[in-house]
């Protein structure tokens, strides 16, 4: 068990003592704990002085461990509370079905317990799990479907992020920069948390790799491997577009519904084109009755300079990536294939620009139109390649990989230079 976890059972054991289910054994095998034994926080400082002979999950349970029914009442929760999520719920007229397949997904003891101590101690991100479930299991639903094919890709909605709390509980809060080491642990979460899944039978190698997955795009600019296109598993690309919903979807989020239309525009290259369009047209309804929020959420969007002086600028960074670099002396193959992958996003990018009327020639031919409709949408775009563009330089630094006491290349240099002078 990770120190980070230890650290999250300890504000359980804090606040909410759990049972041993099972008798608890140092390596040595001294049994430690009996069966039934209430674990208080004297108790779990003294297991935590040994070694023990099986990972503490699977000894222990949560007050009102988390099952079946209340990951339905969380779902039920979440559907009142988030308009968009009813919405693109009740297109089709499933909410019934999903709730009653989430309701069925197969919860071995220690992964209840883990999502006990992520509903008691990190509840936001439980939430995040259980509604990505939903959005999963409503992107895969179709007519006729085995429900086998529907549970499990909404159990790997449901515990893609199962990884996160064994990672620093720093990156759970919205922050700043990221340290090397942070951004390290953050790559590696989908790894983490495919092996705790991996012992418990109940979930097939197809769920397995779809949460190993769930944050590659089709671009192959996620991670942790960079896969691309058909590399990537039909559930890994459904993971992967219902965990971005999901982060939209979340309380507080202004204009999520159009958030999300213009992520999807603008990100065609990244996610299942089909998928995608499911979504869109879902949307098309929800946007077309909430035109008027769409303007007058204006008041809500981050203050900054006109998004169409912030479009131009950021499609001319996108012009300028130096092509070149793969013929430096100190390409590598592995960097000339990363340096190529990111001329080729680059350039991904532009079209996109383009399909959606944000081009830098588009945007100079508007004049001195001021449309607050059309003022609210460029400045959702420029957010949204704001994030676009970070990640993008950040993806080209980790791609080159440069060795210690390495720099990186020149043009390279510049090029990142340039992305953080103009963000």
């Amino acid at each position: 068990m990770s120190s980070n976890f230890q650290e999250a059972v300890q504000q359980l054991v804090d606040d909410r003592p759990p049972t041993a289910v099972n008798a608890i054994y140092s390596s040595q095998g001294i049994k430690l704990i009996e069966r039934g034994v209430k674990v208080d926080p004297r108790l779990y400082e003294r297991l935590l002085r040994h070694q023990l002979s099986a990972p503490l999950e699977d000894a222990l349970q949560a007050q009102d461990s988390i099952n079946g029914k209340a990951l339905r009442s969380t779902a039920e929760d979440l559907v009142e509370r988030r308009p968009v999520l009813a919405r693109l719920l009740g297109h089709g007229n499933h909410q019934a079905q999903l709730l009653d397949a989430l309701e069925a997904i197969p919860l071995p003891p220690p992964v209840a317990f883990q999502l006990s101590v992520a509903r008691d101690v990190h509840p936001a991100l439980f939430q995040y799990a259980v509604c990505t479930a939903l959005l999963a299991g409503w992107l895969v639903l179709r007519p006729g479907m085995v429900r086998y094919d529907v549970i499990m890709p909404m159990a790997a909605g449901l515990l893609q992020d199962l990884g996160m709390m064994h990672i620093d509980h720093a990156l759970l809060q919205p922050q700043g920069d990221l340290t090397r080491e942070q951004r390290r642990q953050l790559y590696s979460h989908p790894l983490v948390s495919a092996l705790l899944l991996e012992r418990h039978h109940e979930y097939p190698r197809e769920l397995i790799r779809a949460v190993r997955e769930h944050h590659e795009l089709l671009d192959g600019s996620g991670y942790p491997a960079h896969l691309a296109g058909d590399r990537i598993s039909p559930w890994g690309r459904v993971v992967s577009l219902a965990q971005v919903m999901s982060a939209l979807l979340r309380p507080g989020r202004a204009l999520s519904a159009l958030r999300l239309s213009l992520l999807l525009r603008t990100n065609r290259h990244q996610f299942d084109p089909a998928l995608g369009d499911r979504v869109l047209d879902a949307l098309r309804g929800i946007a077309s009755e909430n035109a008027l929020a769409s303007v007058t959420g204006m008041a809500a969007l981050e203050p900054g300079a006109s998004p169409i002086g912030q479009l131009i600028a950021f499609d001319r960074l996108l012009a300028a990536w130096p092509a070149t670099l793969g013929q430096s002396a100190a390409a590598t193959p592995a960097r000339v294939q990363g340096m190529a992958a990111i001329g080729q996003q680059c350039e991904q990018m532009r079209r996109l620009l383009a399909d959606v009327g944000a081009s830098g020639d588009q945007l100079l031919m508007l004049g001195d139109d001021q449309d607050a409709e059309l003022m609210a949408e460029l400045s959702l775009i420029a957010q949204e390649m704001t994030w676009q563009l970070r990640a993008l330089a950040r993806n080209a630094r980790r791609r080159w990989a440069p060795a210690a006491g390495e720099e990186l290349p020149t043009a390279l240099a510049a090029w990142v230079g340039e992305v953080d002078a103009c963000l």
